[in-house]
């Protein structure tokens, strides 16, 4: 793929690395996506521990936290035309990014497979070099920011979480939270339940932003 600097050997990886078990329950990317979560996750740590010696753990996770969200990989692999080569099944809205951000993953997995740590690290560091260095100061996780910003504005209220049913799969659930706070709810999913907790307390800050 020219736009991450990087040719297969096997082209037939990057295929199975596009391909959502929607389209094709036998043929799909989700081991290479087991593959490449870790292959992210251990390039991304490794990269925060090199740029931010000064921060502690908990910092280091929180930044940890956002650069590999769901959020964080859709939108990398919209801007290198991921989301437009992606083969799936029926996609709602609210699907889009998990299949853009699971299929990152997976291309990450077969890049791993296809010529080694290294070659994958190296990608990895050069896309993420630049999306760490964004934020100089280390992020706080979506449910703490809310639970003060709820407290400050509300008389020490505290937001309400509610666990609703899963969605998806048996092997692959989705995870759907409702948060309440200060008259408003907002709603978020996520691939366990502190995940979608997370998720639907990104989105009521959103609305309380306003």
């Amino acid at each position: 793929m020219s736009k991450l600097n990087y040719t297969f050997k096997n082209p037939e990886l990057l295929d199975l690395a596009l391909t959502q078990s929607g389209a094709n329950s036998e043929y799909n990317n989700e081991r290479l996506e087991f593959i490449g979560d870790r292959v992210l996750g251990l390039s991304v740590a490794a990269l925060l521990y090199e740029m931010f010696p000064s921060e502690h753990e908990g910092e280091l996770a929180r930044r940890h936290a956002m650069l590999v969200s769901t959020e964080t990989l859709a939108c990398v692999a919209t801007k290198l035309g991921l989301d437009h080569r992606v083969r799936h099944g029926h996609m709602t809205a609210g699907r889009s990014q998990h299949i853009y951000a699971d299929a990152m993953e997976a291309v990450f997995g077969a890049i791993f497979l296809d010529g080694g740590f290294e070659a994958a690290r190296k990608i990895i560091v050069d896309i993420w070099r630049d999306l760490a260095a964004a934020d100089l100061t280390a992020p706080k996780d979506a449910k703490t920011s809310l639970q003060e910003y709820v407290q400050k504005n509300d008389d020490g209220a505290l937001p309400v979480y509610e666990y609703l049913p899963a969605t998806g799969a048996a092997h692959k659930p989705v995870f759907n939270v409702r948060v309440t706070a200060m008259g408003h709810t907002a709603t978020g999913c996520g691939a366990s339940k502190k995940a979608a907790s997370v998720a639907a307390a990104e989105e009521l800050l959103k609305i309380l932003a306003f």
